[in-house]
């Protein structure tokens, strides 16, 4: 299979799949509508031809400032086809990183999804000279009575509809080469300010190489649920894997919907966070927990017989005794169908996860049940997954084993070093922050902390910049500790607190519609979210969980005081990246009162 420029990879596929569906896409009402290969194809070619009679060039940077939406995949396709350059950004961005990106990238014109992204972008506009024309997917979305320049999607793509428009682009798409620059991502900047992340159709094309060695147990026959932002290179690379080999890709908008409509589409593959599988994992937990006589005793055993099948024969490529192949084959098609109907995972091949760390708990839980998770690493300067779970032979406790010709090696305050032909060339308008990134012998640093094992797989302990040092000269990884305490059903949100600290302590944000119901059945009173999490009862409940989950860790490892807080860690108030990685230095300072009272 040809592994070739972004620009022209739907086109292939057109020729290939034709009436196929391409494309599933949520409608005005919710409804999901198809579009087949050949109709992506010309709406690409549409978008194309609008582009250039815009007099896009070449190299170009074009910007995107929206939810996931069909319209956003045939932008990404339409400007690849003009050899331009997608700069993507999160639908949650406010106007101030919108503007940082726009000047940093010199962004011309900026497609926008609804009405907040537009809202946004005319500010920014408004501000800036830089900024020439919105063009905005939602036909609901309001313009300002003043604005002059902005442009609906469907509209605009109509203004290219003519032979010389369609001569240029089909111009460009002979020119493609893999060496072109596909996209500039922006780091989210946990630290700092963000570095843009370039990355060309060469590294693309690589990635897909390297996962149809790794993948080898997907068709075109699947049908993948694109849930995460597109923004996130971990599902820009794997819709765009998917696309490539002919999976029908379906875009959820709205990720708050994701319940219902993963049931809706019931997909074969997902790419996703930790955080999901979490809330699956507390709601299955919850469902064996709350039963009683048979039903616990018949989903107890269910997971046992699970997991010996799984993980202790199957995995091992052992083949399981009959006694436990017919008891599977039973529960497979009952307890574990019913609990993955519920979800709507039941006609699951595979889930890819990544982009946080995995409770070994929750992934061996996951397996057992019969829900395959590929568990990965990877960052977007290595356009995503740098190791993964293969299909046999995992091993957890790892985030799996280094891809196909990725070369990695452990160096200094043993950083994982990574090298190969995924990584970036370097960030946009940084060349210094460029040659800090890579060591003298063209290793990328990733600034995470880690080991290899002798079968070449990755331990991940955490970022290197996250680990404390405890007065006492101990050292501590907070995500691990993080990781194991939010499992509970409890507990929803946790920052590790410790560096130069005498003991580790927390910051934690309960689940509250959970401490509610457990207020209530205890006969707790309370009359604000604020005296519910300072109650003593709740706070010694919640302790003695933490106890439980603590047990193995080595004693300065242990959480001895914690802080229940009233309300969420948010994007909004800067305490949460786009990515939903904790800002630890801003809840360092907005937390200080509380933190120090913990250390009193």
């Amino acid at each position: 299979m040809a592994y070739s420029h972004l620009g022209g990879l739907v086109h292939r596929q057109a020729q290939k799949y034709g009436k196929k569906t391409a494309v599933m896409y949520q409608g005005p009402a919710g409804e999901w509508l198809h579009l087949s290969w050949n109709d992506l194809s010309d709406k690409i070619m549409k978008a194309a031809q609008a582009l250039a009679e815009m007099a896009v060039e070449p190299g170009d940077n074009i910007g995107i400032y929206s939810q996931n939406m069909g319209k956003y995949l045939i932008t990404d396709f339409a400007v690849y086809a003009n050899k331009a350059v997608m700069v993507p950004m999160y639908a949650t961005s406010s106007p101030m990183q919108v503007s940082y990106i726009v000047n940093d990238a010199r962004i011309k014109l900026l497609f926008v999804g609804e009405q907040f992204q537009y809202n946004n972008a005319y500010k920014v506009q408004q501000e800036n000279n830089l900024l020439e024309k919105l063009i905005v997917f939602d036909r609901n979305v309001v313009l300002k009575p003043d604005d002059k320049t902005s442009v609906y999607f469907d509209d605009f793509i109509t203004t290219g509809d003519n032979s010389e428009s369609l001569a240029l682009v089909n111009a460009r798409l002979k020119q493609l080469d893999n060496n072109d620059l596909a996209t500039i991502i922006y780091t989210s900047g946990t630290t700092g300010e963000p570095k843009g992340v370039m990355l060309t159709h060469a590294n693309f094309s690589e990635i897909f190489r390297i996962h149809d060695i790794r993948l080898t147990d997907l068709s075109e026959k699947d049908l993948s649920m694109c849930f995460l932002p597109l923004t996130h290179i971990f599902e820009k690379a794997w819709s765009y894997y998917c696309l490539y080999k002919g999976i029908t890709v379906a875009v959820n908008k709205e990720p708050g919907e994701i319940r219902e409509t993963i049931k809706q589409v019931r997909p074969t593959l997902m790419s996703n966070v930790p955080r999901f599988w979490e809330k699956v994992y507390d709601g299955v937990k919850e469902k064996m927990d709350s039963a009683s006589g048979v039903m616990k005793w018949l989903f107890t055993d269910a997971v046992k017989t699970g997991r010996r099948h799984n993980l202790e024969f199957i995995n091992e490529g052992k083949r399981p005794p009959i006694g436990n192949r017919i008891k599977f084959f039973l529960y497979r098609h009952t307890v574990f169908y019913l609990v993955k109907r519920v979800v709507g995972i039941d006609r699951g091949n595979f889930f890819p996860v990544a982009g946080a760390p995995l409770s070994d708990t929750i992934n061996e839980f996951m397996q057992s049940i019969d829900v395959h998770l590929i568990y990965g690493y990877g960052l977007t300067e290595t356009t995503a997954t740098v190791s993964c779970f293969p299909a046999r032979g995992f091993r957890i406790g790892t985030v799996g084993k280094v891809m196909p010709d990725v070369d990695v090696k452990i160096g200094e305050n043993n950083e994982i070093l990574v090298k190969g032909a995924t990584v970036t060339c370097g960030y946009y308008n940084k060349p210094e922050a460029t040659k800090a990134a890579f060591t003298g012998d063209g290793y990328f640093r990733t600034g995470d902390a880690g080991s290899l094992t002798e079968n070449n797989e990755i331990i991940l302990t955490d970022r290197i910049k996250d680990l404390y040092k405890t007065s006492n000269g101990k050292y501590i990884a907070p995500q691990m500790i993080e990781t194991r305490i939010g499992e509970d059903k409890y507990i929803d949100q946790v920052a590790v607190i410790g560096d130069e600290r005498k003991f580790v302590s927390a910051l934690i944000v309960p689940n509250y519609e959970a401490l509610k119901a457990y207020a209530n059945q205890q006969g707790i009173a309370f009359d604000s979210m604020e005296g519910l999490v300072n109650n003593p009862d709740i706070h010694a409940f919640i302790f003695g969980r933490i106890e439980l989950l603590q047990a193995q860790f080595t004693s300065y490892e242990k959480i001895k005081r914690f802080a229940l807080l009233s309300e969420p860690f948010r994007m909004e108030t800067g305490e949460l990246t786009n990515t939903l990685k904790l800002r630890r230095k801003v809840i360092l300072e907005r937390y200080a009162d509380i933190i120090d009272k913990l250390y009193v």
